[in-house]
């Protein structure tokens, strides 16, 4: 792991499966994926962060990053005026063109070219803006993400220990097809009950739920360069297009797409991605 923090915020250049420390800030902070896969857990739950999303952790809350895939991470520490614009809970956020511009023009350009990156390579020179100047570059930032469209790509951490065992069973194995009947009986608890708790506890139904929890677990698989059939059964799809139609009502992407444009942010100029079909 090659890293880089100043006060305001910083870059850490992360292999596969590459995990932080557990850890809480004094201030909000966005973190933004310019290549790879994040994973951020916290208290209230797990937000996967695939390419042009943001995720916002507010201040105090105690965190931990996972990278799928090889991952240039990027943070910015925003300010609490400027935090206070943003919802006081975990978020995902769709990144527009502009807001993904001031964040590497807030933590530095990609890299380009075959070599490996050097232990100093990242990040010796602060990105070179007055504090005025930096400030303003935030409030854009803030703006667009306040304009932005919140998306589901938080998955809220149950609270009853009912729904943490069913919780538990099926991030262990999101292929699990049993219904919640069937699961309610290892839990001890009936299907209304359980409804009950995933509506008021969640905010959702059982079933979105569950696909959500399998959407997370394919944007882990795709960035690990798994194909999309491949992806789709192991998610617990009966077939490839189940899951493609899934994927793309959140994502907005097909997954075919999605895999397609992650190599080649991953892959920068070295290794241009032979499209995959958009499936």
């Amino acid at each position: 792991m090659t890293s880089h923090v100043w006060p305001s915020g910083g870059r850490h250049l992360w292999p596969s499966g590459g995990t932080s420390a557990v850890q809480s800030h004094a201030r909000g902070h966005l973190v933004y994926a310019a290549g790879g896969v994040l994973a951020v857990h916290t208290e209230r739950g797990t937000s996967i962060v695939p390419a042009d999303r943001v995720s916002w952790t507010p201040a105090g809350f105690t965190h931990h990053h996972r990278a799928h895939g090889d991952t240039d991470m990027r943070i910015v520490f925003l300010p609490p005026s400027l935090a206070r614009l943003i919802p006081d809970r975990p978020a995902v956020f769709l990144a527009s063109g502009l807001a993904r511009e001031v964040l590497l023009a807030l933590t530095g350009p990609r890299d380009h070219g075959d070599a490996a990156p050097g232990p100093r390579d990242h990040g010796d020179a602060v990105p070179a803006y007055s504090r005025s100047a930096r400030h303003r570059l935030l409030r854009v930032l803030v703006d667009e993400l306040h304009e932005a469209h919140e998306q589901p790509l938080h998955l809220p951490e149950p609270r009853d220990d009912r729904l943490r065992g069913i919780a538990r069973v099926l991030s262990e194995n999101p292929a699990d097809n049993s219904s919640l009947a069937e699961l309610g009986k290892t839990v001890g608890a009936g299907t209304r009950t359980l409804s009950r708790l995933f509506r008021a506890e969640l905010g959702m139904t059982f079933y979105e739920w569950r696909t959500q929890l399998r959407v997370h677990h394919a944007l882990v698989l795709l960035a690990d360069g798994h194909d999309t059939t491949r992806t789709a059964y192991a998610c617990g799809w009966a077939n490839p297009s189940g899951f493609i139609a899934a994927f793309t009502g959140i994502i907005g992407t097909t997954p075919g797409r999605y895999r397609a444009g992650h190599r080649t942010t991953a892959d920068a100029s070295r290794h241009p991605a032979a499209a995959e079909p958009s499936r």
